[in-house]
C-alpha cells in the first residue's frame, strides 16, 4: 500500500481550487501596479487590447480543454505535444514551461521583499524573499490539497479587492461617491485625446504586455492529473475563468479610466490606491500593499506548483533525471519541487546582482515562452482532431468551437504578437533571449541522445479520457 502511494499523484484538487488557482495565476501584480504602463501605450483603447487578448485566450483554453477532458494527465500540454506533434515538441514545451514559471516567479519572490519594506524598511529584502520561498516550497511539499487551499485564499483576496474597486468605482461614476454627490460619468474615456489617443498603433504596442498579463490561465491543464472528477471540474473551470478574467481586467480598467484621466494614471502610484483613497478609506496604500504582497505570494505558489509538476512529467518521459519522477508518501513530486525552489533561489540572487537587467530578461522570456505554449496547445489540438474519426469527433464531451478554423485564426494572432515584439525596440530582446534558450534545449536533446529514446506514455486518442496508460492517478 505504501509503495502505491509513492507512485501515484493524488486527485486532491476540487473545482473551487481549480477555478481560483487559474484566476490567481493570471491576475497578478501586472493588474495592480503594471496596468499603468499599458494604459500609457494605448490610452483608453487598452480596453480593446485586453478584449482581443481575452478572446484569443478563450479559444486557447477551449482547445486545451478538449484534450485535457478527453485525457486528463499530469504534464498536460507537454504530454499532448509529445504525442500529437512530436517527441521533441513535448520535450521543448515541458522545459519551456518549467523555465517560464521559474523566471516569472523570480520577479515575484524578489517583489515580496520590496513590498515588505513598506512595513519593515530596516529589514534587508533578501530575508523576506528567502522566507517567502521557503514557506511556499514547504506548502507545496505537504499535499496538493494544502497547496490548492492556500492558493484559493490567496486568489480570493485579490478577487475581492478587484470587485470592491469596481463597485466603489461604479458608485463614483453613477452616484458621485467621494465627489460631493456629483456623478462623474465616463467622459474621461474620450475627453483627453480621444478613445484612441495614441492611435491603433498604441493598441498594437500594448498587446505584448496584455498577453503577458494572461499568462497563467493555462495552469488549469497542468492540474488535470490531480483534480477530482476531471470531466465535470475542468469543463466548468475553463468556461468560467475566461469570463471572470475578462470582467476583472476590462471591468477594472474601465472603471479606473472613467474616474481618472488616463494621462494622470501612474503618476501618483497604483490606480487601485488612488481609487480607494478617493472615497476616504483610511490606510488605502497599506491595504493595497497587502493585496499586492498576496498577489506576489500567490504567483510564487503557483510557479512552484507548475514547475514541480512539469519537471515530474519530464522525468516520467526520460527527459529529466529519474529522481524528479519520484513522489513523496503524500503523492507530491517532492524532489522536483525542491529543485525548482533551488532554481528560484538563484533567481533571487540574480535580482540583486543585476537588478536593472533581470526584470527585462524575465518578462521577455516569459512572454515568448507563453506564446510558444499557447501555440503548441493549438497545434496539438489540431493534430489530435485529425486522429479522430467523424464519429469520435461527435462523441467528444468538450469541443473546441468552430474547429479547426478557430485554432488557425488564433495561431495567426499569436504570430502577429511575435511580429509586433520584433517591430518595437522595447520588446525586441524577447526574440533574442527566447530562441537562445530553445537552441540550448535542442542541443541538449540531441547531445544526450534523447531523440533515440522511445517516447513513454503515448496517449491513446481513442480512450475514455479517464486514465493515462502510463501515469495512473489516484
Amino acid at each position: 500500500m505504501k509503495e502505491k502511494q509513492t507512485t501515484e499523484l493524488h486527485r486532491g484538487l476540487e473545482q473551487r481550487h481549480i477555478t481560483l488557482m487559474s484566476l490567481g495565476a493570471a491576475i497578478g501584480v501586472g493588474l495592480f501596479l503594471g496596468s499603468a504602463t499599458a494604459i500609457k501605450l494605448a490610452g483608453p483603447a487598452i480596453l480593446i487590447a485586453y478584449a482581443l487578448g481575452g478572446v484569443a485566450m478563450f479559444f486557447i483554453m477551449r482547445a486545451l480543454g478538449e484534450m485535457a477532458i478527453h485525457n486528463p494527465v499530469a504534464g498536460s500540454f507537454s504530454r499532448y505535444a509529445r504525442n500529437y506533434v512530436g517527441s521533441i515538441f513535448g520535450y521543448l514545451t515541458g522545459w519551456n514551461y518549467w523555465f517560464l514559471w521559474v523566471v516569472t516567479s523570480m520577479a515575484e519572490i524578489t517583489a515580496v521583499g520590496i513590498y515588505m519594506e513598506y512595513w519593515y524598511p530596516g529589514v534587508p529584502r533578501w530575508i523576506w524573499a528567502l522566507a517567502a520561498l521557503v514557506i511556499m516550497s514547504l506548502v507545496n511539499l505537504l499535499t496538493v490539497k494544502a497547496y490548492g487551499e492556500l492558493e484559493f485564499w490567496f486568489a480570493l483576496v485579490k478577487i475581492v479587492t478587484i470587485v470592491l474597486m469596481i463597485v466603489i468605482g461604479i458608485g463614483v461614476i453613477v452616484f458621485g461617491f467621494g465627489n460631493g454627490g456629483v456623478a462623474l460619468g465616463i467622459s474621461n474615456l474620450w475627453s483627453h485625446g480621444g478613445f484612441f489617443a495614441n492611435g491603433f498603433k498604441g493598441v498594437l504596442m500594448s498587446l505584448q504586455m496584455v498577453m503577458f498579463a494572461y499568462l497563467g490561465i493555462e495552469m488549469i491543464g497542468v492540474t488535470a492529473g490531480e483534480v477530482q472528477n476531471p470531466r465535470k471540474t475542468l469543463a466548468r473551470a475553463i468556461d468560467s475563468v475566461f469570463w471572470r478574467i475578462l470582467i476583472f481586467y476590462v471591468g477594472a480598467l474601465f472603471v479606473i479610466m472613467s474616474i481618472y484621466p488616463w494621462t494622470e494614471i501612474g503618476k501618483t502610484g497604483s490606480p487601485f490606491v488612488m481609487t480607494f483613497s478617493l472615497i476616504g478609506i483610511p490606510g488605502a496604500a497599506g491595504i493595497i500593499n497587502f493585496v499586492v504582497l498576496t498577489a506576489a505570494l500567490s504567483s510564487c505558489n503557483s510557479g512552484i506548483f507548475s514547475t514541480g509538476r512539469m519537471l515530474f512529467n519530464l522525468a516520467e518521459q526520460g527527459e529529466a533525471p529519474a529522481k524528479f519522477g519520484k513522489l513523496t508518501k503524500n503523492g507530491v513530486p517532492g524532489t522536483a519541487v525542491i529543485a525548482s525552489a533551488i532554481a528560484l533561489l538563484i533567481g533571487v540572487l540574480l535580482n540583486y546582482v543585476v537588478p536593472g537587467k533581470v526584470f527585462t530578461w524575465v518578462t521577455s522570456i516569459a512572454t515568448f515562452g507563453a506564446i510558444w505554449t499557447w501555440a503548441i496547445i493549438l497545434i496539438s489540438q489540431i493534430r489530435f482532431r485529425r486522429g479522430l474519426s467523424l464519429e469520435e469527433k461527435g462523441k467528444l464531451f468538450y469541443k473546441m468551437p468552430w474547429a479547426p478554423y478557430s485554432s488557425y485564426i488564433v495561431l495567426v494572432f499569436l504570430v502577429g504578437v511575435i511580429g509586433l515584439m520584433a517591430y518595437f525596440p522595447d520588446t525586441r530582446i524577447a526574440l533574442v533571449v527566447g530562441p537562445i534558450w530553445y537552441v540550448i534545449l535542442v542541443a541538449f536533446y540531441y547531445g544526450k541522445g534523447l531523440h533515440k529514446k522511445k517516447s513513454l506514455g503515448n496517449l491513446d486518442a481513442h480512450n475514455d479520457g479517464q486514465k493515462d496508460p502510463v501515469l495512473s492517478v489516484k
